[in-house]
């Protein structure tokens, strides 16, 4: 009985404890860097004003566009089973997520425009995609059997996005030099927290860059509290039953379904790059 106590204790009070924790010291760093930006006169002043309808806003806009970092933080899962991977893969991810979005903030505060900065964030976050599309075929093709449906489009997909990212990876790598999950296989717990802050956190400058038209209908700092808050409930939503989350993401089908979406969003952000560059 106390071991069943010391596992639940380990496995899930404190885990599900550690996403407030982390998120209310994002906060206040979130806080602080608004305080520092106004106190120097950075651009104009933020309003230092928390309004429920602002941080649910910001909250329902994350957690609808957060369909990369949930496949993400569920395949971290699986390959880094037990609570200490738990605390290295929240941390990690939550920590990215929040210093891409506080980069954004500060460089909107000074320059307002980002049309720049949004298009090589959203250009950057694609390519990311596309590796993390492939890596994520793993598991359609080693289990599933030669010949079927699945198998062969897993294969055909794998192979074309093979032939992209050898094409993209001598410039990829020199800039996120880890986009494999197959590198964070077995890390220890330092590693898989820098791991599992890299690609949130390019996928966090990049959410947070396409947001930034929403800064003019919206109270900022509500918003960015919002979207802190979003991926605490997505961390703390996966890691509720975690063997029903590694179960779904290993399933062949959902393997497949989850690089078409990414291959998708990679795609989108192709698009919006080129709208950006060449339609504005």
């Amino acid at each position: 009985m106390e071991k069943r106590k010391e596992s639940v204790w380990l496995s899930q009070v404190l885990p599900l404890s550690l996403t407030v924790v982390v998120f209310l010291a994002l906060f206040g760093l979130l806080y602080l860097t608004i305080l520092a930006l106004n106190r120097f006169a950075f651009g104009s002043h933020i309003l230092m004003q928390l309004r429920w309808a602002d941080v649910l806003f910001g909250m329902t806009i994350y957690l609808k566009t957060s369909v990369d970092f949930a496949i993400f933080i569920a395949n971290l899962m699986r390959a880094n089973p037990g609570y200490k991977g738990r605390i290295a893969v929240e941390i990690g991810t939550a920590l990215g997520n929040a210093l891409g979005t506080l980069i954004i903030l500060s460089l909107w505060n000074f320059f307002k425009e980002l049309d720049w900065l949004l298009a090589l964030m959203v250009f950057l976050a694609a390519l990311v995609l596309l590796r993390l599309a492939q890596d994520g075929l793993s598991h359609a093709t080693e289990r599933t059997n030669e010949g079927t449906v699945i198998h062969r489009m897993a294969r055909w997909l794998d192979w074309a996005l093979g032939k992209i990212n050898n094409a993209i990876d001598p410039f990829l790598s020199r800039i996120v030099p880890h986009t494999s999950f197959r590198a964070a296989e077995g890390l220890s717990f330092w590693p898989l927290l820098g791991f599992a802050l890299t690609i949130p956190f390019i996928l966090g400058l990049d959410d947070f860059a396409g947001y930034v038209p929403l800064f003019s209908i919206v109270n900022v700092f509500g918003f960015a509290t919002g979207v802190l808050l979003g991926h605490m409930v997505l961390n703390a939503l996966l890691y509720v039953s975690p063997g029903r989350t590694i179960r779904a993401v290993t399933n062949p089908w959902v393997a497949l379904l989850g690089s078409l979406v990414f291959v998708a969003l990679a795609v989108y952000g192709f698009s919006e790059v080129f709208k950006i560059v060449f339609v504005r």
